[in-house]
């Protein structure tokens, strides 16, 4: 199975790297360094690259490349999946998953690394399991711990390891009880220059944080699920349930965990929320080009866009820019040839405009093709698929809890050709 891990930073430096059989020589990563330079950008290196006597499989997340090294053919996907499990451990023990904080905290690291895989075996990958074998640090902790010379590790087995639910602690006693959902889309969409849809999916996840006494069994119920595609869920769902009824049944896990991921490909259930007028134009004759750009509300349920966000990679003979924005700020980086727009919140009565002058490198032939301009929004309390939440249902247990729903719509990879 899994024989080695490094984690490797932006600079192409491995600053972690754990054995679990035996130790594989840092030389096998300059096969994934080829593959880097080859991809030009993080996220366009292969997540599956092919050396002489092993396979290296890799994820990208938060800036760190997770690099695991497999001796024998096993299913990519099942790797990768524990790979992100790592990744959102770190996260949830620490606050963040960042080369300072895996430093920082480099004895807890190689803690769950241990218990996370058994001789390359997957072994406990819930949060609740691990953090009663090992405590998430403190600063009081950690000051007991460097006074006695004692460590994080629990000194009893968890009891949820050896149930037939292992996702959850046993004897769970909380005196608020409450289950919120977070409802979170990306909208992934390419338009071209008239703003026609060329391209356009909806990846979505639903985030719980659930903290209910004893053992409950909830049921969540869509009012349209038949949208959905490609769905992917939480050891605790039962998937006959769904597959027959297409509700949500299960016992949660305790606190906060991804209950299921989906897709949404039918381009026709897509909504786009927002529609750019653009022209940027370079002239054959003198060094300069024009910009004009305006971004306006589409098809948002009457919500508003919000964190609004236009980049463009200009072309290397763009010297600097001169423009004028009727809303937000705007700044040019001349060595990067990055122009990034700031508008902020969407005004359906006054559109936002950035318009003017670029100055190009004087000789030098027009660029061949124009910019293609990338967008970010967020927008609250919407879902962008339609997908909405009827009910939540409690058995079991005899409580009242509180319950909630939060929807939330961002862009992925959102790009409009010019």
């Amino acid at each position: 199975m899994i024989h080695s891990l490094f984690l490797i930073n932006n600079s192409g430096d491995i600053f972690l790297e754990k054995h679990w059989k035996s130790v594989i020589s840092r030389s096998v990563c300059d096969y994934f360094f080829e593959a880097q330079e080859k991809a030009g950008e993080p996220d366009n290196v292969p997540p599956v690259i092919r050396t002489p006597h092993h396979y290296l499989i890799n994820i990208y997340r938060e800036k760190i490349f997770f690099v695991s090294v497999i001796q024998t053919e096993v299913p990519p996907l099942f790797v990768i999946e524990f790979l992100h499990r790592v990744a959102e451990m770190f996260q949830d023990y620490f606050g963040e998953c960042s080369e300072v904080t895996i430093k920082d905290n480099l004895v807890i690291v190689y803690e769950l690394l241990e218990e996370m895989l058994d001789n390359g075996f997957p072994l406990a990958t819930e949060s609740n399991i691990l953090k009663e074998m090992i405590k998430p640090p403190t600063i009081l902790r950690s000051m007991v711990n460097t006074i006695t010379g004692s460590s994080n590790l629990g000194a009893t087995l968890p009891t949820g390891q050896l149930s037939t639910i292992p996702w959850r602690r046993a004897d769970v006693k909380y005196t608020n009880n409450e289950a919120y959902f977070d409802v979170v889309e990306e909208i992934d969409a390419i338009l071209d220059k008239s703003g026609t849809t060329v391209f356009a999916e909806i990846q979505g996840v639903i985030d719980a944080c659930v903290k209910l006494s004893g053992m409950p069994d909830l049921t969540l119920s869509f009012m349209n699920p038949r949208l959905l595609d490609d769905v992917s869920f939480h050891p605790c769902v039962r998937f006959k349930r769904w597959e027959s009824e297409r509700v949500l049944s299960f016992i949660p896990p305790d606190g906060n965990f991804r209950l299921m991921s989906y897709h949404v490909n039918a381009q026709n259930l897509v909504a786009i929320p927002v529609y750019v007028k653009q022209n940027i134009s370079f002239f054959e004759s003198g060094s300069s080009g024009r910009l004009d750009i305006t971004v306006g509300p589409k098809q948002t349920m009457g919500k508003t866009v919000e964190c609004v966000l236009v980049t463009i990679h200009m072309p290397k003979v763009v010297l600097s820019a001169n423009l004028t924005a009727t809303q937000g700020t705007y700044t040019y980086d001349p060595v990067t040839k990055i122009l990034v727009w700031d508008i902020g919140k969407l005004n359906q009565q006054k559109l936002p405009n950035l318009k003017g002058s670029l100055s190009l490198q004087s000789g030098a032939p027009k660029p061949e093709e124009n910019p293609s301009l990338n967008i970010d929004l967020k927008i609250q309390q919407l879902a962008i698929s339609g997908l909405k939440v009827n009910r939540l249902d409690m058995y079991v247990e005899k409580y009242k809890p509180f319950k909630g729903v939060k929807y939330v719509t961002k862009a992925g990879k959102f790009q409009v050709r010019t």
